[in-house]
C-alpha cells in the first residue's frame, strides 16, 4: 500500500467515523436522559436526507436542510409523545422492541413516500469531481463539510450540556430522575427534548453526508447498527468515547476494504459488537454501570 493510498483510506475512515459517532451520540442523548435505547435513531438520519432532497425542488439548499432538520425534530417529538411518554417504567427489552417497531414503521412510510430509488443532495461545493489536495492525498470538499459540521455538533452539544441550564437539567435527569423531579425539573419535557435533540443532530448529519453516501429509504438500518456498535464501544452514555470509537470503527472499515469485499463491510460492525458484548459489555471508555443494558 502506497503512502498516498494509506492516507486516502485514513481520511475516508475519519469521515465515516464521525458520522457513526453522531448516530452514537444520538443514542447517548436519549439513553442518558431516559435509559432508553432508541433503535429508530438511524431513521432520523435517513429522514433528514430524504426530506431535504424533496424540499430542494422548492427552496434553496440551506433552507431545505434547515426545514428538514426542523421536520425531523418534530417527528422525534411526536414519537416520544405518542409512543413513549405513556409507558410506566417499561423494561429495557420492551423499549428495544418498541423502538425497533418504530424503526420499521418509519422505514415503511419512507418506502411509500420516496420509493426504492437512491437519492442524494448536490455537493455543497463544486461537484463529485472537485477535490482538495493535502500533499499526495486528494479528497472531496464534502468530506471536510462532514467532518467540520459533525465536529461542530459534538462541540456544541458538549457546551450545551455543561453551560446551559436546560443542559444541566437533562444531566440531572440522567443522574437521578426521581431527585430531578423533587427539585422541580419537568422530567417529561426533558425526555421530549432529548428525542428532539437526537432527531435534529441525526437529520443534520443525514443532510451533510447525503452527497457522498447517498440516501435510500432503508439506509438508516445500517447506520443504527453501526451507531449502536460505536455507542457500546465508546461506553454507553459517554459521548466523547463515542467520538473516539466512531473514528476507530470508521478507520477499521476503511482499511478492511483492502482485504474484505465491500458487501461484507457491515459484518465487521456486527462482529465487533458481538465481541464487545461478550468481552467488555460496558465498552472501552465506559463504566460497568452501562452493562445493565445487556442484562435482560
Amino acid at each position: 500500500m502506497t503512502q498516498a493510498l494509506f492516507f486516502q483510506y485514513l481520511f475516508a475512515g475519519i469521515s465515516y467515523g464521525v458520522i457513526y459517532a453522531i448516530v452514537a451520540i444520538g443514542f447517548n442523548i436519549i439513553y442518558n436522559t431516559t435509559g432508553i435505547i432508541n433503535f429508530a435513531q438511524g431513521e432520523f438520519v435517513m429522514l433528514g436526507g430524504m426530506i431535504s432532497i424533496s424540499l430542494l425542488q422548492f427552496v434553496p439548499l440551506p433552507v431545505a436542510i434547515a426545514l428538514a432538520v426542523l421536520i425531523t425534530m418534530l417527528v422525534g417529538a411526536l414519537i416520544e409523545i405518542v409512543f413513549i411518554r405513556w409507558l410506566d417504567k417499561p423494561s429495557v427489552l420492551r423499549m428495544i422492541i418498541i423502538t425497533i417497531g418504530l424503526s420499521i414503521l418509519i422505514r415503511e412510510v419512507a418506502l411509500h413516500i420516496w420509493g426504492e430509488s437512491i437519492r442524494s443532495l448536490p455537493y455543497f461545493v463544486g461537484n463529485e469531481l472537485t477535490t482538495v489536495s493535502f500533499g499526495a492525498v486528494r479528497i472531496s470538499p464534502q468530506v471536510l463539510w462532514v467532518v467540520g459540521v459533525c465536529g461542530i455538533m459534538v462541540l456544541g452539544l458538549s457546551l450545551f450540556f455543561k453551560m446551559t441550564s436546560v443542559g444541566r437539567e437533562m444531566r440531572a435527569c440522567s443522574a437521578n430522575r426521581t431527585a430531578a423531579m423533587l427539585c422541580g425539573i419537568n422530567t417529561r419535557n426533558m425526555v421530549t427534548l432529548s428525542f428532539i435533540l437526537s432527531a435534529g443532530i441525526g437529520a443534520l448529519a443525514g443532510c451533510v453526508m447525503s452527497p457522498i453516501t447517498y440516501t435510500q429509504y432503508d439506509s438508516g438500518t445500517s447506520l443504527a447498527i453501526k451507531g449502536f456498535t460505536v455507542a457500546i464501544l465508546g461506553g454507553l452514555g459517554n459521548s466523547m468515547g463515542a467520538v473516539a470509537a466512531g473514528i476507530l470503527l470508521g478507520i477499521i472499515e476503511a482499511y478492511s476494504v483492502a482485504v474484505v469485499p465491500l458487501a461484507f463491510q457491515d459484518a465487521i460492525s456486527i462482529a465487533i459488537l458481538l465481541i464487545i458484548l461478550f468481552v467488555r459489555p460496558y465498552g472501552i471508555f465506559g463504566s460497568s454501570t452501562a452493562a445493565r443494558l445487556t442484562e435482560f
